[in-house]
């Protein structure tokens, strides 16, 4: 009989050998860095107490969990090293600090997440800011979806006695030898305080939370943009709070608010800044 949480991956990285296994489990923090085997793994998610083995990866923020039953599961390695606990209890984190208030909620499952286990392509929000409602940036199922194209470079090409490195064409840096090389986008500075802002809805979407058993729901903006000092940011993200439920917003309506923006990057979505806790929104064109 199946397992109806599990999130099998479409596609994964099956470790080669025990050595293999045992120099990614350290690169996640699940053994010590002076370990010379690996132990043995139990998933406690949903009220289980099961014990599993880790057989691949979907890449460095996603481990592949094979369960008893032969049954593939996809799972944030972070989650996976709280499991091994003696004191982890029954209900996810997410549940337990706040199921009344799912802004509550988004905010305690992000501070389970340590800077050292953010991938590399995720920007990582300055320390203080633990009150703002964060979205887990983890998504092994959408990951999964999506199929990825290699392509080797010519070996005519390659130094003798060097492997040729493996290239990704679905990578949106990506781009022939031949091609005029971009020039790079300056970088915005951002206040460290609120500030008074501008934004027009381009988008709602929901984005994985691999803490809960729901996904997040968040708001994408277009043209925003900070009116004192006068600074043009471009796309930015927040979470659809109840607040900005009440205002019952469409695509194309555009608003004013106060707010603290970071940069975070938006899970499987180029937008790279965060729009926290916008207060005295009003609604434009209402």
């Amino acid at each position: 009989m199946g397992y109806e949480f599990v999130i099998e991956p479409l596609s994964y990285i099956a470790f080669e050998d025990e050595t293999a296994q045992l120099e990614q489990c350290k690169e996640w923090g699940l053994v010590s860095g002076k370990a010379i085997k690996t132990k043995a793994f139990y998933y406690k998610g949903y009220g289980q107490n099961l014990p599993c083995n880790i057989v691949g990866m979907v890449d460095k923020n996603t481990a592949v969990i094979e369960l008893e039953n032969k049954q593939l599961h996809c799972i944030h390695p972070s989650y996976l090293k709280e499991m091994q606990a003696a004191s982890y209890g029954q209900k996810p984190v997410a549940e337990e600090a706040g199921a009344d208030d799912p802004e509550n909620a988004v905010s305690e499952t992000d501070e389970a997440l340590t800077s050292s286990e953010l991938d590399h392509n995720e920007v990582q929000v300055e320390e203080g800011t633990s009150e703002d409602a964060e979205v887990v940036v983890t998504a092994a199922a959408d990951q999964n979806t999506e199929a990825i194209t290699t392509e080797p470079e010519p070996a005519a090409e390659s130094p003798e006695g060097v492997e040729p490195p493996i290239v990704d064409i679905s990578d949106p840096d990506y781009a022939p030898k031949e091609k005029v090389k971009k020039t790079k986008k300056a970088k915005i500075e951002l206040p460290e305080g609120k500030v008074k802002m501008k934004a027009t809805v381009q988008d709602f979407t929901t984005v994985p939370n691999h803490f809960a058993d729901r996904d997040d729901e968040v708001i994408i903006y277009e043209a925003v943009a900070i009116l004192e000092p006068d600074t043009e940011i471009g796309e930015a993200w927040s979470s659809h709070s109840a607040t900005l439920k009440k205002l019952e917003l469409a695509i194309g309506d555009t608003i004013t608010f106060e707010a603290k923006i970071v940069a975070k990057k938006l899970t499987k979505h180029p937008v790279a800044y965060k729009i926290n806790n916008p207060a005295k929104i009003q609604k434009e064109n209402s």
